[in-house]
């Protein structure tokens, strides 16, 4: 009995701790429930904000910046490698190329490609100094792009050796960043025979890329810098094609996916004769040795339609040494020679033109009524003014205007320019005005940059520049091409060539015409400046006194050619005063004009001989049968 009721006590005990058990759980869980929940809340509301910020940043990273990632990541891994167009030929009249293009390979930089840090940087500059020489101005201008996110080319070295080429491929991992691109430079033939009418192409600066954004060049391009390369850039550079590859993280290409061919430029036909451009210059060049000079320049056109058949500028200049760009020793070489190989005399020297200048005054006395061609005036050998003498260079006697010409009597010049007893001058402003006429004191507007406009002075100018009024020794002075008056070569030739034709001034044209990739030849034709202006019969009278300059007076060596000739020298001094040039401007044949030439020579003050006219003799012994008989052009 008693084991019975301690078991019920036992059991009662034991029911009664899992009630209060109970109770205590529930209490608990009420008390703890509050607690968990805002816990919860607050971590849900946390993981939520955070899964919508993330969901945010992919959209606007996909949708917004997705393009510009998208390109970006493609640059990375996908390239356009640039195909360089071919630059147009330039060829002679006869269709003698003057220029090829030579293949080569150039060394590049791609700053997306350069390691970000500058260790890196400096040790990737100082190899490509040791091992590839590459010009410290070079690395300045690039360098500071390393490291960018662009892709964009820079030149390292226009074009590199086979040599060069092996070490760069072999030591790739050590040059990151590094490439190798297509790329051609030209080769001029006969360069210093024809630097001065072709020019040169140079590497493009970045001042000339933004000066031609929207034209296709490229940080690695040439461009023309001088002569036809210049001013038929347009024409001659045709449009880079790409190649699309795809490369590895190091750059480096790995597969190619596609290519856009470039289209080559267009080829330039000239009017210059490249055999009569050496015979001249061949010629010219003698006659300067035997002098022991080292000046001179030449010009010949067609009187016909203004084409420049040659112009020749002696000193000249390789221009080869501009083909692969040019080092700062060299160009510090030309630069600084006295003799200025890279100036340009046929068309950028002005000069005073001398005698040369008389046939002009001759039309402009027949014209204006100062004289008729049978008016007779004495040369004694000078005239006085005064105090003053204006001296002739010999007594001719009594000359009328054809006579004038041939035996280059200044006393007559100074009469009809200056006036003279009973000879009422031209004075300066009708001789300005008809010089004008001819085209001096402006330019003629050939197709090749450089050309000077020349000078013609007037009272009005003097007045301006020295304080001085116009005096009758300055009509004297300008009478005869001398004074305050410069002019060009180019233009002497040009007024000449009008007189030779009748009377129509052209503009000179050294291209002929444009051919394009595809075929289509695109004609530069002739243009006529003025035409006219003076009366036809008074031309020929000018003509006859050029031609008498030939049978009876200055120039009658040429009387034994087997073509005639008509053609005036002439002598004058410029500069300080220590310097002499002289000139011979002619034309041939007398009667069908074909060709109208002007040789200059530099001389010095004292000098007996420096007639240019042996020059035009043995050029015009050999040119004129030469297109005469149907063989030339």
């Amino acid at each position: 009995m008693k084991n019975l009721f301690s078991k019920i006590a036992r059991d009662e005990a034991a029911e009664i701790d899992d009630a209060v058990l109970t109770i205590t759980q529930k209490e608990a869980a009420r008390i703890e429930w509050p607690v968990n929940r805002r816990f919860l809340g607050g971590y849900f509301l946390a993981v939520t904000a955070l899964l919508l910020a993330i969901f945010g940043r992919v959209v606007y990273m996909d949708v917004v910046k997705g393009a510009m990632y998208r390109n970006m990541a493609e640059r990375n891994s996908v390239r356009q490698v640039p195909l360089p167009a071919a630059r147009g030929i330039i060829y002679d009249v006869s269709g003698k190329p003057l220029v090829r293009n030579v293949p080569g390979i150039s060394m590049v930089l791609v700053p997306a490609d350069v390691p970000k840090d500058v260790t890196s940087r400096n040790a990737l500059r100082d190899l490509l100094i040791s091992v590839f020489a590459v010009p410290d101005d070079v690395l300045n201008k690039t360098m500071p792009h390393a490291g960018e996110q662009s892709v964009t080319l820079l030149l390292l070295k226009a074009e590199m050796t086979q040599e060069e080429i092996i070490t760069l491929l072999s030591r790739a991992k050590d040059f990151p960043g590094v490439g190798m691109v297509k790329s051609a430079y030209r080769e001029y033939i006969d360069g210093l025979l024809f630097s001065q009418v072709i020019g040169y192409e140079g590497k493009i600066d970045e001042q000339a890329v933004a000066d031609h954004q929207g034209e296709g060049y490229l940080p690695t391009d040439f461009i023309g810098k001088q002569g036809i390369e210049a001013s038929y850039e347009t024409e001659l550079k045709g449009e880079h094609g790409y190649d699309r590859v795809e490369v590895d993280s190091l750059g480096r290409p790995q597969k190619t996916l596609g290519a856009i061919p470039a289209t080559p430029g267009s080829d330039i036909l000239l009017n210059i004769d490249a055999d009569l451009q050496k015979k001249i210059s061949d010629s010219l060049q003698a006659l300067l040795d035997s002098k022991h000079l080292t000046k001179g320049a030449a010009v010949a056109v067609d009187p016909r339609d203004g084409s420049v058949r040659a112009l020749v500028s002696i000193p000249s200049f390789d221009n080869n040494l501009f083909a692969q760009g040019i080092g700062q020793d060299a160009y510090r070489t030309l630069t600084s020679d006295p003799d200025k190989p890279l100036f340009n005399r046929a068309i950028s020297g002005e000069y005073p033109p001398g005698s040369t200048w008389k046939p002009m005054m001759a039309a402009a006395a027949l014209s204006e009524g100062v004289v008729n061609e049978n008016t007779q005036i004495e040369s004694k050998g000078g005239i006085s003014v005064g105090s003053f003498t204006f001296g002739d260079w010999k007594a001719h006697g009594f000359t009328d205007i054809r006579q004038a010409i041939a035996v280059s009597s200044d006393v007559y010049f100074y009469s009809v320019g200056g006036g003279y007893g009973s000879i009422q001058g031209l004075g300066i402003r009708r001789i300005k005005a008809y010089a004008e006429k001819f085209g001096y004191g402006m330019k003629s507007g050939i197709d090749i940059p450089g050309e000077r406009p020349g000078f013609l002075p007037d009272p009005d100018w003097k007045k301006r520049v020295f304080g001085e009024r116009w005096y009758i020794g300055d009509d004297y002075h300008s009478s005869i091409g001398q004074g305050y008056i410069t002019t060009t070569p180019l233009q002497i030739v040009d007024a000449i060539a009008a007189i030779a034709n009748g009377g129509t001034l052209y503009e000179p044209r050294v291209v002929s015409s444009v051919r394009s990739a595809d075929g289509r030849v695109t004609a530069n034709p002739p243009k006529i400046i003025r035409q006219d202006f003076i009366d036809p019969h008074i031309l020929q009278v000018v003509r006859e006194g050029m031609r008498q300059t030939v049978t009876d007076g200055t120039a009658t060596p040429l009387k034994s050619l087997p073509y005639e000739v008509a053609g005036k020298t002439g002598t004058a001094q410029f500069g300080t005063g220590d310097k002499t040039q002289g000139w011979f401007v002619s034309f041939a044949p007398y009667d069908h004009p074909r060709i109208a030439m002007i040789v200059l020579v530099e001389g010095q003050v004292g000098l007996d001989d420096y007639n240019t006219v042996p020059v035009t003799k043995e050029v015009y012994d050999w040119y004129l049968p030469k297109i005469m008989d149907g063989t030339g052009n």
